[in-house]
């Protein structure tokens, strides 16, 4: 399958230090990708470069055959990148259906919003609480409705911060379902993830960093059978 997102000897200097090591990375289109490491290993830092929060010290970011390398992150919006933060940027004074509302209020016609509106509130599982204040919702459902507001912008290649950090393993494994949905909608996933029983719900790829570097890459099953990644990675999380 063709490439929506490749990184071409990708590099990222803060100061003396060297956090994204000449990283070649390609995303498949149609995809769920899980991208994974111990801390420090600069997963981060990839994902805020793709984002277009850092500029890379040298290298390329394609996205759709076009350099995006120098986008802003609004522009690389535009093109139908969307993003789930770790920590929910969601609007707590308001309720769950307004922050919906905001969300989707320039994407479609006053004829279509209610009912795109109860769309989401279904999908997110958050139907009954619609009314709710989204601040006195439970960490899982807070976490639930910042995924739909990113996807209320129905982009094609959606990029996942930690999505189930703090999560119950049965908020965990729902969002996985929901994960999974998006993708036989047609949306690509690149996933941020530290929870190996979620990664290996979802992964279809898997990609390992370490020192900033690409360490291994393969299904969840080789990379789990690998001894050197679990040498580095997943001894620690005890996976």
């Amino acid at each position: 399958m063709a490439a929506l997102l490749e990184t071409r000897t990708l590099n990222k200097w803060f100061g003396g230090l060297h956090v994204t090591g000449g990283v070649d990375f390609d995303l498949e289109q149609g995809e769920i990708h899980c991208l994974i490491g111990p801390n420090g290993a600069g997963k981060s830092t990839l994902f805020r470069l793709i984002l277009g929060e850092h500029l890379p010290s040298s290298g390329q970011i394609l996205y759709e055959g076009a350099d995006i390398t120098n986008d802003k992150p609004f522009q690389r919006i535009r093109r139908g990148i969307s993003v789930k933060f770790q920590v929910p940027g969601i609007f707590k004074a308001l309720s769950v259906r307004q922050n919906l509302q905001i969300a989707l209020q320039h994407h479609e016609s006053p004829e279509t919003l209610h009912d795109e509106i109860d769309r989401l509130l279904e999908f997110l599982k958050l139907t009954a609480d619609e009314r709710v204040l989204a601040g006195n919702l439970s960490h899982g459902q807070k976490q639930w409705l910042e995924i739909g507001m990113a996807i209320a912008l129905k982009p094609r290649l959606l990029l996942l911060d930690e999505p189930t950090a703090g999560m119950t393993p049965d908020e965990t494994f729902a969002t996985g379902e929901m994960v999974q949905a998006l993708n036989r909608q047609g949306v690509t996933v690149l996933a941020v993830e530290h929870d190996m029983a979620f990664v290996r719900q979802i992964a279809q790829r898997v990609t390992v960093l370490h020192f900033g570097k690409i360490f291994a890459q393969g299904t969840i099953e080789e990379i789990v059978a690998d001894p050197r990644v679990a040498a580095i990675y997943l001894g620690e999380v005890h996976a």
